[in-house]
């Protein structure tokens, strides 16, 4: 049976901006969002009681909670952090799938200690080392570990065991399950799905008649079951850049000389970091002044200005007239074998 671990760093990049100013502590701290269109990238605990978030609008977030520190986003030293972390749990096992500079799965089935044995002394070993505090979930598979790391949070760990999978599925909302977002909650809401146990209702076919082969998936999922193995090594699967404009952008003339400039540094990055690897798309993205989106996407081999330019034209025309906020380009890598697929923007 395996073992596995899944670590989140508990507001990693607040936590950190706490102890190294620790006059910090105990007010609200949002990292990111200074810049007039910026967005929040991490809050602290006392900030999310005002319903401050990743990814909120600056400003909104100010309304939200007008006392809130906002601090600039130091990525050198999360990422130093970040690998401090990563070598403590070097020590425990060599299966190690990171999914972000704060959070990792962990496989440690090859070790006689329990599973939450090892988890509280990582953790333990984290706070002592850098003074951050880390949750910690232990599961038989990937999907439950990372559920059950949510459940003790802050600076805690919680165990689903193999016997008590039935009986904590029943229960669970239909939105902890990996890969059901706010359309297929309210997909499953109008048909009176709330929980995993109203999911455990419906059989494979009616499943699979409705939502087709991710049907199957849900029935399997609502159970408690996910084969993925936790993979070391995670392929980078494309490569993008984006840019808020202070100032909404009216014409698309406009976005030219941003679209050479990011162009350019993408196509910087491919022969510094990734001579290697083949271009499989180009991508365009675009976000309007009313924060509805769009992406236009072309198999193409290499980097073309004629065809990012044939995209931005086609997303432009999407936006029936509505001024742009953010502009963003990028490619999308041939995979590599055995590696995940990571999404673009």
């Amino acid at each position: 049976m395996a073992k596995l671990i899944h670590i989140d760093m508990d507001c990693f990049y607040a936590a950190i901006e706490e102890r190294e100013n620790p006059s910090l502590r105990g007010k609200p701290v949002a990292v990111g969002g200074g810049s007039r269109r910026g967005v929040i990238c991490a809050a602290n605990y006392e900030a999310r009681k005002f319903g401050v978030h990743s990814a909120m609008p600056g400003f909104k977030a100010l309304q939200a909670c007008p006392q809130l520190v906002m601090l600039p986003v130091r990525f050198d030293l999360y990422r130093s952090e970040s690998a401090r972390i990563r070598a403590i749990f070097g020590r425990f096992t060599e299966l190690i799938e990171p999914l972000s500079l704060d959070e990792a799965y962990l496989d440690v089935s090859h070790w006689q200690s329990t599973a939450a044995a090892i988890a509280k002394e990582i953790r333990a070993q984290i706070h002592e080392e850098t003074g951050l505090t880390a949750s910690a979930g232990i599961a038989p598979n990937k999907m439950l570990a990372k559920i059950a790391s949510d459940w003790e949070k802050p600076d805690g760990q919680f165990e689903i065991k193999t016997e008590d999978i039935p009986g904590f599925m029943h229960g669970l909302p239909v939105k902890k399950l990996w890969g059901v977002g706010k359309r297929m909650q309210e997909k499953l809401a109008r048909i009176d799905v709330v929980t995993c146990g109203d999911l455990q209702k419906l059989d494979k076919i009616a499943l699979s008649r409705r939502f087709g082969k991710w049907g199957l998936e849900l029935y399997e999922l609502s159970r408690g079951h996910d084969d993925r193995e936790v993979k070391p090594h995670r392929s980078r699967k494309s490569i993008s850049k984006e840019h808020t404009f202070v100032e909404d952008v009216v014409n698309i003339e406009a976005l030219l000389p941003q679209l050479e400039q990011m162009q350019e540094s993408i196509r910087q990055t491919l022969e510094g970091k990734y001579r290697n690897r083949a271009v499989r798309a180009l991508v365009i993205k675009l976000k309007f002044s009313d924060f509805t989106r769009t992406t236009t996407e072309r198999a193409h081999p290499q980097l073309n200005e004629g065809i990012f330019t044939d995209l931005l034209k086609e997303a432009w025309s999407r936006g029936q007239g509505k001024s742009v906020r953010l502009f963003g380009i990028g490619v999308r890598l041939v995979d590599e074998k055995d590696d995940p697929q990571m999404e673009m923007f």
